[in-house]
């Protein structure tokens, strides 16, 4: 009889420490969700001095990285682009398209207006580049390389400083027919990124405006400066 209890009375402490361990464990996980429960079991069996966290999924994991510094590649054999409209009138915009910044916002040659990057897109290769200054050069300039893009064409374009002020009809049309919905509203010193095509197989249409306003614009005179990036299908 005497061993009897004895044996139950292990028993009992068995399952009464078993209860307190799941509950100091389940409290722990609660305290600190990032730990695993394999990581304890491991610090437990091992006697590691460190607890080891799950990766934050907000956080770099490792992972393989997309061109043009997207967070991930681009499915199959699309095209990963990248564009920052320019910041007041002093800093440039840059667009990146597979990797390669064609327009930095260092380099000579941009200019406050509209700025242009031309892709072919059964190849991917740069076409042309055009800048084009919308405060006091010639709209006939923008208009002449608007019509010289050949049909099959990816269009990038990234404002800087003033896309509007020599805007007139007959360029604000050739734009909206690249796919443009804001090329009609653009005004002065609005901020505006758009990626479309001139008769392309994808029907391509990337697009952010900000619009002008003293009340909210980050830079007084200015908005903030817009940044798209997205993955264009290759559907060669």
């Amino acid at each position: 009889m005497i061993y009897i209890r004895r044996d139950k009375l292990k028993f009992v402490f068995m399952v009464a420490a078993l209860i307190i361990s799941i509950s100091l464990v389940l409290r722990l996980l609660q305290a600190n969700p990032e730990l695993t429960l394999s990581s304890l079991v491991e610090r437990s069996v091992g006697g590691a001095a460190s607890i080891h966290l799950k990766p934050d999924n907000h956080k770099d994991n490792g992972g393989p990285k997309g061109k043009c510094g997207l967070p991930k590649p681009c499915p199959g054999n699309d095209y990963a682009f990248k564009i920052y409209s320019g910041a007041t009138n002093i800093i440039g915009p840059r667009i990146c398209f597979e990797g390669k910044m064609i327009i930095e916002k260092d380099k000579r040659g941009n200019r406050r207006g509209i700025n242009i990057v031309v892709i072919n897109e059964e190849t991917g290769e740069h076409v042309s580049t055009g800048s084009f200054n919308m405060w006091n050069g010639k709209v006939e300039e923008l208009i002449g390389f608007l019509k010289s893009i050949k049909d099959g064409s990816i269009v990038l374009i990234a404002s800087f400083d003033d896309p509007a002020t020599k805007l007139n009809d007959e360029a604000r049309t050739l734009i909206a027919e690249l796919g443009s919905s804001y090329i009609s509203q653009l005004k002065f010193r609005d901020n505006w990124v758009f990626v479309g095509g001139k008769k392309t197989m994808a029907q391509v249409s990337f697009e952010q405006h900000i619009k002008n306003d003293r009340e909210s614009n980050k830079y007084e005179s200015w908005p903030e400066m817009i940044e798209m990036e997205g993955c264009i299908p290759q559907l060669f």
